[in-house]
């Protein structure tokens, strides 16, 4: 019974958005940290990215200076790290799903990739901007995880037979070409609203929620538009403490009254 109930569960959530999601912000993360690790000249193996360290526009004022992070090494290393294991899966059964993961790990590296910048600094008399050393440097993980919040917020559904290459579910829709950024899907996700103990899904009924919040946590979204009570808790702590000399703290006894919300 339990080989049959992991399987099942395994079953309900293979290949849906939020799997799209791990396996894209997994890969990205890889990318992410290896590399800044490369950069902080914490790994033997690699540094700065030496492609960059000469050339840049003489006639603009500025060349290739400092320590460009060597994303190539980074992807090199998700690559091997994360894709060979999903290469060795055999049976045509899973050869679609395999196909669409390797798929959702590229998307999660070509997004840090995307989203590389250039910084800069000025030389020159007297503060002056005469001449400027540039380098190449990733963003911040917090916004390679929105971007990638974005793209699984607008994640595609595919069909789940592979033939030659990744197609779109939706026949109308299969002149559109499917960019290596984009999140793919195969199966719906379970509805994460309503408590189904055979999926584990706990509901959200009971979770406290913000009511004034637009966000993730806010009660609109979170209750599934089924509304919220609100019931009054006391807090009761101590509170005006003072040392009194000596030697202990005299504290008074303060209550509060706070409301707190939660899901239908």
């Amino acid at each position: 019974r339990g080989s049959y109930e992991v399987t099942y569960l395994c079953r309900a959530f293979v290949g849906t958005k939020e799997t799209a999601f791990i396996y894209a912000v997994t890969s990205a993360g890889l990318v992410h940290s290896v590399t800044r690790s490369c950069s902080a000249g914490n790994v033997t193996e690699c540094s700065c990215d030496t492609n960059l360290q000469h050339g840049g526009s003489a006639s603009e004022g500025w060349h290739w200076g400092g320590c460009s992070d060597d994303i190539h090494y980074g992807i090199a290393f998700s690559r091997k790290f994360l894709d060979v294991p999903i290469k060795n899966v055999t049976g045509k059964s899973g050869s679609g799903l395999v196909a669409m993961n390797l798929h959702n790990n590229e998307a999660g590296r070509q997004a840090v990739a995307k989203l590389m910048s250039v910084d800069c600094r000025c030389h020159g008399v007297s503060g002056s901007c005469a001449v400027k050393t540039c380098w190449k440097t990733m963003s911040s993980f917090d916004k390679i995880g929105r971007f990638l919040k974005d793209k699984y917020e607008n994640s595609i559904q595919i069909s789940d037979r592979l033939k030659k290459k990744l197609r779109r579910k939706e026949k109308s829709q299969r002149k559109i070409p499917i960019r290596k950024e984009d999140l793919l899907y195969v199966n719906k996700s379970p509805n994460y609203c309503v408590e189904d103990q055979k999926l584990g899904i706990p509901g959200t009924q009971g979770r406290e929620c913000n009511r004034t919040s637009e966000g993730p946590d806010g009660c609109n979204l979170l209750c599934c538009g089924r509304g919220y009570n609100t019931h009054v808790v006391r807090h009761v702590e101590r509170c005006e403490c003072k040392f009194v000399w000596c030697c202990y703290v005299r504290c008074r006894r303060c209550e509060t009254m706070t409301d707190v919300h939660t899901c239908k």
